[in-house]
Protein backbone atom coordinates (compact mmCIF):
# COMPACT_ATOMS: atom_id res chain seq x y z
CA UNK A 1 0.00 0.00 0.00
CA UNK A 2 1.33 3.39 -1.00
CA UNK A 3 2.08 5.73 1.88
CA UNK A 4 0.53 9.13 1.27
CA UNK A 5 2.97 12.02 1.21
CA UNK A 6 2.30 15.45 2.67
CA UNK A 7 1.82 16.72 -0.89
CA UNK A 8 -0.75 13.96 -1.59
CA UNK A 9 -2.68 14.77 1.60
CA UNK A 10 -2.59 18.50 0.83
CA UNK A 11 -3.93 17.97 -2.69
CA UNK A 12 -6.54 15.52 -1.38
CA UNK A 13 -7.75 18.10 1.15
CA UNK A 14 -7.75 20.95 -1.35
CA UNK A 15 -9.60 19.03 -4.06
CA UNK A 16 -12.09 17.64 -1.54
CA UNK A 17 -12.80 21.18 -0.33
CA UNK A 18 -13.26 22.36 -3.92
CA UNK A 19 -15.67 19.47 -4.54
CA UNK A 20 -17.76 20.48 -1.53
CA UNK A 21 -17.58 24.17 -2.52
CA UNK A 22 -18.84 23.26 -6.01
CA UNK A 23 -21.65 21.22 -4.46
CA UNK A 24 -22.75 24.04 -2.17
CA UNK A 25 -22.72 26.73 -4.88
CA UNK A 26 -23.99 27.09 -8.44
CA UNK A 27 -20.48 26.18 -9.65
CA UNK A 28 -21.33 22.48 -9.24
CA UNK A 29 -24.25 22.51 -11.66
CA UNK A 30 -24.00 25.11 -14.38
CA UNK A 31 -27.35 25.81 -16.10
CA UNK A 32 -27.20 25.53 -19.87
CA UNK A 33 -30.65 25.97 -21.32
CA UNK A 34 -32.92 23.30 -19.85
CA UNK A 35 -30.07 21.09 -18.63
CA UNK A 36 -27.51 21.44 -15.85
CA UNK A 37 -23.91 20.55 -16.62
CA UNK A 38 -22.16 19.09 -13.58
CA UNK A 39 -18.61 20.06 -12.68
CA UNK A 40 -18.44 18.15 -9.39
CA UNK A 41 -16.38 15.36 -10.94
CA UNK A 42 -13.62 17.70 -12.17
CA UNK A 43 -11.61 17.80 -8.89
CA UNK A 44 -11.72 13.99 -8.80
CA UNK A 45 -10.27 13.77 -12.31
CA UNK A 46 -7.61 16.37 -11.56
CA UNK A 47 -6.60 14.49 -8.40
CA UNK A 48 -6.35 11.25 -10.39
CA UNK A 49 -4.14 12.84 -13.03
CA UNK A 50 -1.90 14.82 -10.69
CA UNK A 51 -1.48 12.25 -7.88
CA UNK A 52 -2.72 8.95 -9.30
CA UNK A 53 -5.68 6.59 -8.92
CA UNK A 54 -5.54 6.42 -5.10
CA UNK A 55 -5.91 10.16 -4.55
CA UNK A 56 -8.41 10.32 -7.42
CA UNK A 57 -10.44 7.57 -5.78
CA UNK A 58 -10.33 9.31 -2.39
CA UNK A 59 -11.48 12.65 -3.86
CA UNK A 60 -14.19 10.65 -5.65
CA UNK A 61 -15.17 9.15 -2.30
CA UNK A 62 -15.65 12.68 -0.91
CA UNK A 63 -17.71 13.58 -4.01
CA UNK A 64 -19.85 10.47 -3.55
CA UNK A 65 -20.37 10.96 0.18
CA UNK A 66 -21.32 14.59 -0.45
CA UNK A 67 -23.83 13.46 -3.09
CA UNK A 68 -25.26 10.87 -0.69
CA UNK A 69 -25.53 13.40 2.15
CA UNK A 70 -27.14 16.03 -0.08
CA UNK A 71 -29.77 13.63 -1.37
CA UNK A 72 -30.53 12.36 2.12
CA UNK A 73 -30.90 15.83 3.64
CA UNK A 74 -32.09 18.10 0.81
CA UNK A 75 -33.19 16.13 -2.26
CA UNK A 76 -33.70 18.34 -5.30
CA UNK A 77 -34.00 15.90 -8.19
CA UNK A 78 -36.83 13.65 -9.29
CA UNK A 79 -34.23 10.85 -9.23
CA UNK A 80 -33.05 11.59 -5.67
CA UNK A 81 -34.08 8.08 -4.55
CA UNK A 82 -31.26 6.64 -6.67
CA UNK A 83 -28.65 8.74 -4.93
CA UNK A 84 -29.51 7.65 -1.42
CA UNK A 85 -28.00 4.30 -2.35
CA UNK A 86 -24.17 4.36 -2.05
CA UNK A 87 -23.92 1.98 -5.03
CA UNK A 88 -25.24 4.86 -7.16
CA UNK A 89 -23.95 7.93 -5.33
CA UNK A 90 -20.57 6.78 -3.98
CA UNK A 91 -19.15 3.80 -5.91
CA UNK A 92 -19.27 5.41 -9.39
CA UNK A 93 -17.57 8.54 -8.06
CA UNK A 94 -14.71 6.49 -6.60
CA UNK A 95 -14.42 4.73 -9.97
CA UNK A 96 -14.04 8.10 -11.73
CA UNK A 97 -10.80 8.67 -9.85
CA UNK A 98 -9.50 5.14 -10.17
CA UNK A 99 -10.30 4.70 -13.88
CA UNK A 100 -9.09 8.14 -14.96
CA UNK A 101 -5.93 7.77 -12.87
CA UNK A 102 -4.99 4.52 -14.59
CA UNK A 103 -6.09 5.85 -18.00
CA UNK A 104 -3.84 8.88 -17.57
CA UNK A 105 -0.88 6.69 -16.64
CA UNK A 106 -1.43 4.45 -19.65
CA UNK A 107 -2.04 7.23 -22.17
CA UNK A 108 0.78 9.35 -20.80
CA UNK A 109 3.22 6.44 -21.15
CA UNK A 110 2.03 5.69 -24.68
CA UNK A 111 1.99 9.27 -25.95
CA UNK A 112 5.02 10.54 -24.01
CA UNK A 113 3.24 13.31 -22.10
CA UNK A 114 1.57 14.93 -25.10
CA UNK A 115 -0.58 18.02 -24.41
CA UNK A 116 -3.84 16.29 -25.45
CA UNK A 117 -3.75 13.48 -22.87
CA UNK A 118 -5.40 15.52 -20.04
CA UNK A 119 -8.15 16.59 -22.47
CA UNK A 120 -8.91 12.96 -23.35
CA UNK A 121 -8.82 11.82 -19.72
CA UNK A 122 -11.09 14.72 -18.72
CA UNK A 123 -13.68 13.61 -21.27
CA UNK A 124 -13.29 10.01 -20.15
CA UNK A 125 -14.01 11.07 -16.55
CA UNK A 126 -17.29 12.68 -17.61
CA UNK A 127 -18.25 9.49 -19.45
CA UNK A 128 -17.35 7.27 -16.46
CA UNK A 129 -19.47 9.45 -14.17
CA UNK A 130 -22.54 9.35 -16.40
CA UNK A 131 -22.32 5.71 -17.48
CA UNK A 132 -21.73 4.28 -14.01
CA UNK A 133 -24.24 6.50 -12.17
CA UNK A 134 -27.03 5.99 -14.69
CA UNK A 135 -26.08 2.35 -15.23
CA UNK A 136 -26.26 1.54 -11.52
CA UNK A 137 -29.48 3.54 -11.29
CA UNK A 138 -30.96 1.48 -14.09
CA UNK A 139 -29.82 -1.84 -12.60
CA UNK A 140 -31.19 -1.03 -9.16
CA UNK A 141 -34.19 1.19 -9.86
CA UNK A 142 -35.50 0.72 -13.42
CA UNK A 143 -39.18 0.26 -12.42
CA UNK A 144 -39.06 3.21 -10.02
CA UNK A 145 -37.40 5.45 -12.64
CA UNK A 146 -40.04 4.56 -15.22
CA UNK A 147 -42.78 5.31 -12.70
CA UNK A 148 -41.20 8.64 -11.66
CA UNK A 149 -41.23 9.80 -15.29
CA UNK A 150 -44.54 8.12 -16.14
CA UNK A 151 -42.74 6.17 -18.85
CA UNK A 152 -42.85 2.58 -20.01
CA UNK A 153 -39.06 2.46 -20.29
CA UNK A 154 -36.49 3.51 -17.71
CA UNK A 155 -33.83 2.87 -20.32
CA UNK A 156 -35.26 5.52 -22.63
CA UNK A 157 -35.51 7.99 -19.76
CA UNK A 158 -31.89 7.49 -18.70
CA UNK A 159 -30.64 7.53 -22.29
CA UNK A 160 -32.45 10.84 -22.71
CA UNK A 161 -30.75 12.21 -19.60
CA UNK A 162 -27.37 11.03 -20.87
CA UNK A 163 -27.96 12.35 -24.39
CA UNK A 164 -28.92 15.79 -23.13
CA UNK A 165 -26.17 16.22 -20.52
CA UNK A 166 -23.20 14.10 -21.54
CA UNK A 167 -21.97 15.92 -24.68
CA UNK A 168 -21.69 19.24 -22.86
CA UNK A 169 -20.16 17.59 -19.80
CA UNK A 170 -17.54 15.89 -21.94
CA UNK A 171 -16.70 19.17 -23.66
CA UNK A 172 -16.62 21.24 -20.45
CA UNK A 173 -14.65 18.66 -18.49
CA UNK A 174 -12.14 18.09 -21.28
CA UNK A 175 -11.45 21.79 -21.67
CA UNK A 176 -11.26 22.59 -17.96
CA UNK A 177 -9.10 19.59 -17.06
CA UNK A 178 -6.98 19.99 -20.18
CA UNK A 179 -6.10 23.58 -19.35
CA UNK A 180 -5.76 23.25 -15.57
CA UNK A 181 -3.63 20.09 -15.33
CA UNK A 182 -0.43 21.09 -17.22
CA UNK A 183 0.33 24.26 -15.22
CA UNK A 184 -0.76 22.54 -12.00
CA UNK A 185 1.58 19.60 -12.61
CA UNK A 186 4.38 22.00 -13.51
CA UNK A 187 3.89 24.02 -10.31
CA UNK A 188 3.86 20.87 -8.19
CA UNK A 189 7.19 19.71 -9.59
CA UNK A 190 8.99 22.78 -8.24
Amino acid sequence: MKKLSTKDLTILGLLSAITILFGLTPLGYIPFGVIRVTTLHIPTIIGAIVCGPLIGGLVGLVFGLFSLFTNLTAPSSILYFMFINPLVSVLPRILIGVITGFAFRGLNAKFKEKFFVPFIVGGLGAIVNTVFVLGMGYILYAPKIAKAFNSASAGKVLLGVAASNLPLEILATSVIVGFIVPPLKKSLIK
